[in-house]
């Protein structure tokens, strides 16, 4: 599977996943929050930030079930969904990701005739790769099983 690259501005996000914490960036001056994360506020063009630690619940707000043909290494996977989440504290932050029945859970292990639009999710966190690359990432599970 593809891994994240975390680059500067992202690596806090990487680092506070492979604690099992879901953060987000926020502007210190203008209290703004924001993802993905980068160097200056868009709200009012501050440089200081913190990451805030969220709930981790959310709601599915859009997905699509992938079907082959796609790149490669994912054929073997499909169909599989992909979903974009977005926050209860802040739905303007959206998060992609994978529902899954579990943490550890394979893609594809949710039935794709139960997702919908609005359905409550909460974050759960999966460690992939191997050795120097390996990268704990969110995924998502139903909040009614």
């Amino acid at each position: 599977m593809l891994l994240p690259v975390p680059d500067d501005d992202g690596a806090p996000f990487w680092a506070y996943a492979a604690k099992g914490e879901l953060r987000v960036q926020a502007c210190r001056d203008c209290g703004a929050r924001r993802f993905p994360p980068r160097p200056c506020c868009p709200r009012c063009r501050s440089f200081e930030d913190e990451w805030q630690r969220v709930s981790g619940r959310g709601r599915v707000w859009s997905y699509v079930v992938a079907h082959p043909p796609l790149l490669p290494a994912y054929a073997a996977l499909a169909p599989y969904d992909v979903a974009v989440v977005e926050l209860v504290e802040d739905p303007a932050i959206r998060l992609v990701g994978n529902l899954v029945a579990a943490p550890d859970a394979p893609l594809g292990s949710v039935d794709a005739a139960r997702l919908r639009i609005g359905a409550p999710v909460r974050a759960v966190f999966c460690t992939l790769g191997e050795g120097d690359e390996r990268v704990t990432v969110p995924r998502w599970m139903l909040e009614r099983p």
